[in-house]
């Protein structure tokens, strides 16, 4: 089989980098073409000479459509507007796209869920195989204990994170949430300060740390009376992120039109 066709959208930042380091480090892929926001100082140098492998003969262009039309998958962590502006690329040319991006708002899901019926679209909030493993044991064990056990939610991030909590950490409240049977919106319980109260029994708190360049640390917190169960995932490279999102594109290689997760690349129950 002829190797999947990859394209980088965003090449020139840091998650387009360490996409393009991976293409070259996995077998059965190759990089194809790549681009950049207009004005950007990477457009027309070497894809493979800014994530520094050496070039390898990509240029990173202007335009979003090339991409689409060079490729078989594109791959992208950008902003929510610029990835539905990019899955309706996708859909148009019936191309497999993998989205690594979060903050994704009620209209942003409506229009990746149009775009995936021509589109076939693999969205997560955090592409880490092993955090989407986190996810489902998450889900799991908060089905598994009672409430009894408080839930509490941690994550640090470098100092130029803009949103917060982090999309995982969103994420994680989601698994347990519907661990417990019920939406998250109804038990969300995010920063405290001053005279708060006592703490309302099914809550699901969040946390939030913001320094140095950390990559992305998240914990689970099952807290009660005597005993604590703590679930940890601790990203210390970016390239966990692109391992997994090429891993999804050649997951998504045959499959029909359709809205896919992690969980279904990995074969989980949800």
């Amino acid at each position: 089989m002829a190797d999947l066709r990859i394209g980088v959208i965003g090449a020139g930042g840091r998650m387009g980098g360490a996409i393009v380091r991976q293409t070259h480090e996995t077998p059965g892929v190759t990089l194809v073409a790549a681009c950049e926001n207009a004005g950007h100082a990477a457009i027309g140098r070497d894809a493979g000479e800014v994530a520094g492998i050496g070039a390898n003969g990509v240029k990173i262009g202007a335009q979003a459509e090339a991409v689409f039309e060079a490729c078989d998958a594109a791959i992208e962590f950008s902003t929510p507007d610029a990835s539905v502006a990019h899955a309706k690329l996708a859909a148009a040319r019936k191309r497999i796209h993998v989205i690594g991006t979060t903050g994704l708002d009620a209209a942003a899901e409506r229009a990746l869920a149009e775009a995936a019926k021509s589109a076939t679209i693999v969205h997560a909030p955090n592409m880490s195989l092993a955090v989407n493993l986190l996810f489902a044991l998450t889900r799991q064990v908060a089905s598994a204990l009672g409430p009894d056990f408080d839930i509490e939610i941690l994550e640090m991030h470098h100092r130029h994170k803009v949103d917060a909590p982090s999309g995982t950490a969103l994420g994680l409240g989601r698994a347990a949430a519907e661990g417990r049977g019920v939406k998250l919106a109804d038990v969300q319980q995010d920063a405290r300060h001053g005279i708060t109260g006592a703490r309302r029994r099914g809550d699901i708190g969040f946390a939030v740390l913001r320094g140095g360049d950390v990559v992305g640390d998240h914990t689970v917190i099952f807290a009660a009376d005597g005993e604590r169960l703590e679930l940890t995932h601790k990203g210390s490279s970016r390239q966990i992120f692109a391992r997994g999102a090429v891993h999804a594109a050649l997951w998504a290689r045959g499959k029909p039109p359709g809205r896919y997760s992690m969980a279904d690349v990995l074969g989980l129950k949800t």
